[in-house]
């Protein structure tokens, strides 16, 4: 793919469809598009349409290759390419790439790991970790990307040695929506910061998720709390517990990976921990699948 001046680089999620035309030589982004084009939106057989119709001109004017990561390698997407084991660094991803068909387009296949003879998996994150490797300079570290099912990866001599996943945000999403707790949350409210830094603090008293988030209702019941400020308590007990299972005081700088709305809330987080982090947001997608583009490490 490096023998080419640009890249159609694509992130194609569950729910929403992103793509960037990038310069081969400096990674530099040309180009940018946006669409609620998820996988979830696309009829059994409709991928190639969809593609066409999204990038064909970006495809035709530029002659460009095309690199795709996320749920499209998925067993619901446009074709599965089947997961690589860690530890993988850019080589081995880049070995497992396959191809769509014969032709210029191509999909990243995806890291698997194992914990206790229990699989994990990500799709897509490995390419923003990979991406914010490029933009850091860092090739070892804490690496995580919060999101509805939050990764933890942890990074040795620059190939994800091993990860974690955490279903915070869908918890959330449950215990906001879907639970008693529902009642008595305004999830449309404010980020209130010191409501959520109480929760973060309330989830290491050691009594565990199950106890801590009847506490969500309690408040309301007691007048303690205002259902605006619950939403935010609810989001830092969450955290709070997902932060309890590692051990991140230990690890130095934290690198956060993805929207300015959550990676907030872990910096925050993290910092009641006395852990410094740095973020990195949209642009780490797009150097991780320059980076895999090109021939070399």
């Amino acid at each position: 793919m490096n023998q080419r001046s640009r890249l159609v680089a694509i992130d194609w999620g569950t729910s929403s469809l992103r793509g960037a035309l990038i310069d081969m030589a400096d990674g530099r982004v040309l180009e940018e598009q946006s669409h609620a084009r998820g996988i979830l939106t696309v009829p059994p057989g409709g991928f190639r349409e969809v593609f066409d119709d999204l990038f064909g001109a970006w495809m035709r004017e530029n002659g460009a290759p095309c690199l795709i990561s996320g749920m499209a390698g998925s067993r619901q997407g446009w074709v599965e390419a089947p997961y690589c084991p860690c530890p993988a660094g850019l080589a081995e991803v880049r070995a497992k790439v396959r191809e769509i068909e014969p032709g210029p387009i191509a999909i990243v296949p995806g890291l698997s790991d194992e914990h206790s003879g229990v699989p994990d998996v990500m799709r897509g994150e490995e390419v923003q970790i990979f991406g914010a490797m490029a933009l850091s300079g860092l090739q070892d570290g804490l690496f995580v990307l919060p999101g509805t099912h939050n990764k933890w990866a942890r990074v040795k001599d620059g190939r994800v040695a091993g990860f974690r996943t955490y279903m915070t945000g869908e918890f959330y999403a449950i215990l906001s929506q879907h639970s008693i707790l529902a009642r008595t949350i305004d999830t449309s409210a404010a980020f209130d910061e010191a409501a959520f830094l109480e929760g973060v603090s309330r989830a290491e008293n050691g009594e565990g998720l199950l106890h801590n988030a009847f506490g969500a209702r309690t408040l309301s019941l007691f007048e303690r709390m205002a259902a605006g400020e619950l939403a935010s308590y609810l989001s830092g007990l969450l955290i709070g517990e997902e932060l309890r299972s590692q051990s991140v005081r230990a690890n130095g700088e934290v690198v956060l990976i993805g929207s300015p709305n959550l990676t907030q809330r872990y910096a925050l987080a993290l910092r009641t921990l006395g852990t410094p982090s740095r973020t990195l947001g949209s642009e780490a997608t797009w150097a991780g699948l320059h980076a895999l583009s090109s021939s070399s490490d």
